[in-house]
């Protein structure tokens, strides 16, 4: 059997298990509306925030976090090789971002890329939720802590892999999951560069139309 055969079931798994759409399900069980047709239209944890409240946003972002260390886990179960984690991760944060059970519309990725994180390597995974909730806590731009997170993990990685011996699958894996984050994030990266970027309240229950799409 060769590579791509053994490759094709972890990447499809991972892809269904990252689109598996959380913030859509959990906000159609607390308000029992559409949160693609609220705020920024995202499914992730800002947009649920804002458009749902503290405690919707709070278990899709478990959920979201959950999904992309089960998809690795599971990737890894079936083809133990970082190759296939590494893509799987990649696979995860596409099915996310581009879900096929909601018409392909999605997040950003970045709970997610931080459930992959956590099992490529623990401390890394730890290292970068600090990071973001540290950048969260600071300047309250979700959209800000995304691109940090999104950033550091290759940067981490790649430090790993030359110093603790880290497969360097991991740091490709991630480098390839910043490019699919930043890309989804180009909105609010011209909003933070204009200083319009919207920050986050966590004391918001619903939002108006102008939420941005950092998660």
């Amino acid at each position: 059997m060769d590579t791509v055969t053994r490759l094709a079931v972890p990447l499809l798994l991972a892809y269904l298990l990252g689109a598996f759409p959380t913030g859509y399900l959990v906000v159609r069980a607390f308000t029992g509306q559409d949160v693609r047709r609220l705020g920024s239209g995202r499914t992730g944890g800002t947009n649920v925030l804002r458009s749902a409240g503290l405690v919707p946003a709070i278990v899709t972002v478990a959920g979201d976090l959950l999904k992309g260390l089960l998809a690795v886990v599971l990737a890894h179960a079936l083809a133990p090789t970082p190759l296939a984690v590494a893509a799987a991760s990649v696979a995860a944060i596409l099915g996310h971002n581009y879900s096929v059970f909601l018409s392909f519309d999605g997040g950003a990725g970045t709970m997610t890329s931080i459930g992959v994180a956590l099992f490529m390597s623990p401390v890394v995974g730890a290292a970068v939720i600090v990071l973001g909730l540290a950048i969260l806590i600071l300047r309250r731009y979700a959209s800000l802590a995304s691109i940090t997170v999104a950033v550091a993990m290759p940067a981490l990685f790649g430090a790993g892999s030359l110093w603790f011996g880290l497969p360097p699958l991991y740091c490709i894996g991630t480098a390839a999951i910043t490019l699919v984050v930043i890309y989804e994030l180009r909105p609010n990266i011209c909003r933070l560069l204009k200083g319009t970027e919207r920050r986050i309240a966590l004391h918001l229950t619903h939002t108006s139309p102008a939420a941005d799409r950092s998660a």
